[in-house]
């Protein structure tokens, strides 16, 4: 077996990178309407937003441009995306369930029964589907393991649900409701645990592993590192819907103030230790179902407004560039970014080439991998943005 030795040198090259921790947000030239609902693509690039009456706008450049859906879903809805952004998924508040393969550009309804759906959750894939619904009796929890095709009942302890959320393989849920109920399961909902958090919540969030998990509402968030099996409580801004980078290390959340009318955003970047606010101007409302949506790495952010536009914020990514070894191979691996960078390679720290092999995306963990057989004994790589 070949014996490989590799110097690597970790460089992230920023083109005008700014201020890592500034949030400047800039509205949309997406129509002012009453948005209730946005979600995005790992990568941040593909988005899609919800209003009543079956307005739904997709854009897939980051929201420089905006287009309308045909033949969507109407009514109050919860919805999912997969990591590429291509499988969306719409839960009707009082309807069925809608799921789209094209990016949002065509609809169909799916064979789950209508509901009062208050979440819906999806793997990186687009596969595995769990839905949570706040009506009794029971059932209330759904799950799909063929992207909606078919679902199944699965028994939980009755709560009237908040919210819903799920690890990268979908595999890892946690479910927290307006009652007291916080649940997790580690096996796609066949079994559930109940924590002993008996506090009323409405925002839940995963890490792509499932390992990190949060549960939130106004001042009051709880985070487990360990998949839900202990729970420690976080002091924070009166914050209402939250969202989590795949690492778990940036957090990023909409004020809480009665009917979601505090207009500030809340950032972390120190899991949860310390927050940034930023005030969007011109804003009335938040949306009231899913207001803000999260790029993987945690540096895009989508926010939508009841009554108004849609705004994003693109702070500067750092990518930590990872490395391990197969045999004589070597797995390069990085959190997959919200701008683009590229690996590069050099053999004196001077003179860079690009990697000519396409990253791969891995959906246990939202990491791009490219994996190479080096000819030399050593080298440097890096990675630059473009």
């Amino acid at each position: 077996m070949k014996s490989v030795q590799f110097m690597l040198l970790i460089i992230a090259v920023l083109v005008n990178a700014g201020s890592v921790s500034a949030q400047t947000w800039t509205q949309t030239s997406a129509p002012m309407t009453n948005w209730t609902a946005v979600t995005c693509s790992a990568d941040g690039v593909e988005l899609a937003a919800f209003a009543g009456g079956g307005v739904v706008y997709i854009s897939t450049n980051s929201g420089v441009t905006w287009n309308p859906s045909t033949n969507a879903p109407t009514g109050s809805l919860r919805v999912a995306s997969s990591a590429d952004g291509t499988k969306l998924t719409a839960a009707v508040n009082g309807g069925g369930i809608y799921r789209s393969v094209d990016s949002g550009q065509t609809w169909t309804q799916t064979s789950a029964p209508n509901k009062t759906w208050v979440s819906i959750a999806s793997s990186a894939d687009g596969n595995k589907l769990a839905a949570l619904a706040a009506v009794f009796p029971p059932p209330d929890f759904y799950t799909s393991n063929d992207g909606g095709n078919t679902w199944n009942t699965n028994a939980s302890p009755y709560d009237r649900w908040g919210d819903l959320a799920c690890s990268s393989d979908g595999n890892i849920l946690v479910a927290c409701g307006s009652l007291g109920t916080t649940l997790v399961s580690t096996n796609f909902g066949s079994s559930w645990t109940e924590t002993n958090l008996n506090t009323l919540l409405i925002s839940a969030a995963s890490s792509a592993d499932g390992s990190r998990l949060m549960v939130a509402k106004s001042e009051t968030m709880y985070v487990s590192t360990n998949f839900g099996f202990d729970w420690t409580q976080i002091n924070t801004p009166s914050i209402g819907r939250i969202t989590l980078s795949a690492d778990g290390s940036k957090l990023a959340a909409v004020g809480y103030s009665g009917y979601m009318t505090n207009l500030s955003t809340y950032v972390s970047t120190d899991f949860g230790a310390t927050w940034t606010t930023n005030v969007l101007p011109s804003i009335d409302y938040w949306a009231s179902v899913k207001p803000l949506a999260s790029s993987a790495d945690g540096n895009k952010l989508v926010a939508v407004v009841n009554g108004g536009g849609i705004w994003t914020s693109q702070t500067t990514p750092m990518p930590q560039l990872n490395l391990a070894t197969t045999d004589s191979n070597l797995k390069f691996s990085w959190l997959v970014p919200s701008t683009n960078f590229v690996l590069q390679q050099s053999s004196d720290l001077s003179n860079w080439e690009d990697v000519t092999d396409a990253p791969s995306l891995n959906l246990t963990n939202l990491q791009e991998e490219v994996v190479i057989s080096p000819t030399d004994n050593s080298g440097f790589f890096r990675l630059e943005s473009r």
